[in-house]
């Protein structure tokens, strides 16, 4: 416990939600608050926050408030594990919410299994936790590899053939990389050439220098905030000029602020509507719970964890008035045509895929993503 509190403390700014000490409906969260994929996460967070405060300012879900308690996992798969039991026996949690990472993810399945517990939005697109259906594991995004294939089929229309992959060494590396596969098979090509790095440390010493020697049109670039940015700088650096392409896991204002002078250009695919589109009322929603807090603006990952939080309540409001771990998957199962706001959402007990949206972005000149 005297671990718990600080650290609760800490992430007070980004959950929104540490004041709440007396909430008796508990929701954990573990996840790199600190380490690679922390810029990222700050924003999911803080998006997440934006709905959560807004609810339990509200009065909460049926008379009770919600606590979110959050765990640093520093992006560490054995802490994750860990972070999750700590939360379902020691906490108490009904249900998790927004892990990130794919490795991280899958290995708290047997877990969740094990105790019943349901995990609300995961910040990967793993297909392995669309297909077979993981019983306990509700996604809401889309899976990587309908991203990767839309940026491939994307760069073949304007005539982009010469396209090489560099990937993670990991289980959400080898994902992107069989939808990367198929997206060169459906296009009639293969790629360039497939380089890996290793998640623990990455080095593209040895890496760009053969990459430039291949001369891409394009690098689709697989992998987790500071490492991605370090790969492309260095790719610039040994002289690739080509397009690069990175997915939705870097959708984030910390990411493009990261890449500096060489964000502009980046290609990043999308799961969710653009942050400035007014055509969506659940982008409004967002606006303007972001504006009663003093943030100007949103970034793609705000979204994604304003988006997860809204899902996160839905089934807690569904599992009431006394929500249980049972009565939260009986209820998230039970979710169909689920108006986010310009977005349905439908789960089932043999579908638990959640939004199937795609799309791609370009990092304009000012930082922001382009639609």
């Amino acid at each position: 416990m005297k671990k718990w509190k600080p650290l609760l403390a800490a992430c007070a700014l980004a959950a929104g939600l540490a004041g709440h000490s007396m909430a008796q409906i508990v929701v954990g969260q573990t996840v790199g608050v600190t380490g690679s994929a922390a810029i990222t996460v700050k924003e999911s967070m803080q998006g997440a926050s934006l709905y959560l405060d807004f609810v339990n300012a509200q009065g909460g879900v049926g008379g009770q408030k919600i606590e979110l308690v959050v765990l640093d996992d520093k992006f560490d798969t054995k802490l994750t594990l860990e972070n999750a039991r700590t939360l379902i026996e020691k906490h108490g949690a009904i249900a998790l919410f927004m892990t990130r990472g794919t490795p991280h993810t899958q290995g708290i399945v047997p877990l969740l299994d094990e105790a019943g517990v349901v995990l609300v939005g995961p910040s990967t697109g793993a297909m392995a936790l669309h297909k077979p259906v993981s019983r306990h594991v509700f996604n809401v995004r889309a899976p990587y590899q309908l991203e990767v294939e839309k940026a491939i089929t994307h760069l073949n229309t304007l005539g982009v053939e010469r396209i090489g992959v560099i990937h993670v060494d990991d289980s959400f590396g080898a994902d992107a990389l069989s939808g990367a596969l198929n997206g060169f098979k459906a296009q009639g090509t293969q790629a360039l050439f497939i380089e890996k790095f290793d998640r623990s440390k990455p080095d593209f010493s040895a890496i760009a220098p053969r990459a430039a020697k291949q001369a891409p049109q394009a690098v689709i670039f697989v992998g987790t905030g500071a490492a991605v940015v370090d790969g492309i700088k260095a790719l610039r650096t040994a002289g690739v000029s080509g397009q690069i392409v990175t997915l939705s896991n870097n959708a984030s204002g910390g990411f493009t602020k990261a890449l500096g002078e060489q964000a502009r250009g980046v290609v990043v695919t999308q799961v969710f509507p653009s942050e400035r589109s007014l055509n969506y009322p659940v982008i409004k929603e967002a606006m303007g719970l972001a504006k009663a807090k003093g943030i100007d603006e949103l970034t793609p990952a705000m979204v994604e964890g304003f988006i997860n939080a809204k899902v996160l309540v839905e089934g807690l409001r569904r599992a009431s008035p006394k929500p249980d771990r049972a009565r939260m998957l009986a209820a998230m199962e039970g979710m169909r045509k689920f108006d986010l706001g310009g977005l349905e959402l439908s789960y089932s007990a043999t579908d638990h895929s959640g939004l199937a949206f795609t799309d791609l972005s370009i990092v304009g000149s000012d930082g922001r993503f382009k639609r």
